[in-house]
């Protein structure tokens, strides 16, 4: 065979490579998730190890999505993002879960926490980390870190977890009278996650106060923070608005995050849910 044609063999197939590497995609479209629409994909970015994880659960009453973003050195994050994500799925196979969220939304966090400490075992490894589950058209949520959870209805994207990052508890702390405006404002710029799955002592879990009503159509989206900040909320909502299944969306958007790979990229994951 002429070496230049070789060359170019190993080359391409390299690229080819690359991208399959790079872009991740989970094909729900619906397909054995009865009364869903589920999508989901994942990119490295420009890092070297992806982190992110993502993990569905289906029961007859209805559906759960869990989303970990992981933190830490070498291969530390990624670890801690798939045993947080196992706990979840684990947890959500009891069918009992779909009748007390909350109660297993506590259970799988803690459970996390201790898997990532015994797996880690003194390695640093850690993760961000946001569930949701529908049941009867309720939306039940829990999210530890900065992991996003959102709904998509009316052509707005509406945050409804606030996160925990300095920034966020800088605010919390400036209405409780417990920090001064100045001290506040030079916090606001401080997105450093201080608290995640995989620490000793870890107890905090942002929960729903009341399940959120869906009337069928809306989007339930998970977002770790290299998606929201690699798209801007604009152009995701643009996405989530246009023609398409939720996995057409959510490789609609990872692709854009590839297509800014000249640039710093984090790893960027998103899940969608749809209710017909």
């Amino acid at each position: 065979m002429d070496i230049y044609l070789l060359a170019i063999m190993v080359l391409g197939f390299a690229a080819v490579s690359l991208i399959a590497y790079r872009l991740l995609a989970f094909r729900g479209s619906g397909k054995g998730y009865a009364g869903y629409d589920v999508g989901a994909c994942r990119t490295i970015g420009s890092r070297e190890v992806q982190e992110d994880s993502y993990g569905i659960v289906e029961d007859g009453d209805g559906i759960m999505a869990v989303l970990a973003d992981g933190m830490g050195n070498s291969y530390g994050g990624r670890i801690a993002g798939r045993v947080a994500v196992e706990a979840f799925e684990d947890m959500f196979r009891d069918s009992g879960a779909f009748y007390n969220p909350q109660y297993y939304f506590r259970k799988a966090f803690h459970a996390a926490n201790r898997n990532i400490l015994e797996c880690l075992n003194g390695e640093r490894g850690a993760a961000s980390v946001a569930a949701v589950l529908i049941k009867n058209r309720k939306l039940y949520y829990a999210a530890v870190g900065n992991v996003k959870v959102a709904v998509y209805r009316n052509d707005e994207l509406v945050p409804i977890t606030s996160g925990h990052t300095i920034s966020v508890l800088a605010r919390q702390k400036y209405m409780e009278g417990k920090l001064t405006r100045q001290t506040a404002v030079s916090l606001l710029e401080q997105h450093r996650t201080y608290n995640y799955v995989g620490q000793d002592g870890f107890r905090d879990i942002e929960f729903f106060d009341v399940p959120v009503t869906l009337y069928g159509g809306e989007y339930v989206v998970l977002l770790s923070d290299g998606m929201y900040e690699g798209a801007s909320w604009r152009e995701i909502e643009e996405c989530l608005s246009g023609k398409g299944n939720c996995s057409d969306k959510a490789l609609e958007l990872t692709e854009l995050i590839n297509s800014r790979i000249d640039e710093d990229v984090d790893n960027a994951s998103i899940v969608i849910l749809q209710v017909a």
